[in-house]
């Protein structure tokens, strides 16, 4: 069997947002169960030059989408960092794995060599799709996945490898 572009960056994403709503879930009800407003969650950081919990969250839904539409040949759609609440973030989430699911498989057709140009800060970075994909969008997806999940455990929600990994 041979493994895909599509089905690596499809797999990769759509797993990464379940994690994430999931965690999302768990940190709600761990702040319930200990008496205290979630929202105090969205805030935190491991480290006050670190990105917070909310925009840990925001870059991990940006890595899925553009993942999804540089490599399938779709415009990558414009979302506005606006997210408040937990409510907010799933919400993000959602509109993210509609996104990816409704990317056609048709448009990964010649993705290992596709010529990709992106910003990162003041930086113009240029890949070809296969160095792209395991080489900067699954470990920036996977580090930001990590530390948002980090932020919480570290906040005492009770999470574990599986709730990182996410579905099967």
């Amino acid at each position: 069997m041979q493994i895909s572009m599509y089905t690596t960056a499809r797999t990769s994403v759509l797993r990464a947002l379940a994690a994430l709503d999931g965690i999302l879930d768990k940190a709600v009800a761990s702040a319930e169960a200990r008496k205290f407003d979630p929202a105090v969650l969205l805030s935190a950081r491991l480290a006050p030059d670190m990105f917070t919990f909310t925009r840990q969250v925001q870059i991990a839904c940006d890595f899925c989408k553009g993942t999804m539409a540089r490599l399938g040949g779709v415009e990558n759609p414009k979302f506005e960092d606006t997210e408040v609440s937990f409510a907010d973030l799933k919400a993000r989430i959602a509109k993210v794995r509609a996104f990816a699911e409704g990317v056609a498989e048709a448009g990964f057709a010649g993705a290992e060599d596709r010529d990709l140009v992106l910003q990162a800060g003041p930086r113009t970075l240029e890949f070809k799709g296969l160095p792209y994909l395991i080489g900067y969008a699954l470990p920036n997806l996977n580090f930001h996945m990590s530390m948002a999940y980090a932020i919480l455990r570290h906040n005492g929600v009770d999470l574990g490898k599986m709730d990182y990994i996410g579905p099967a």
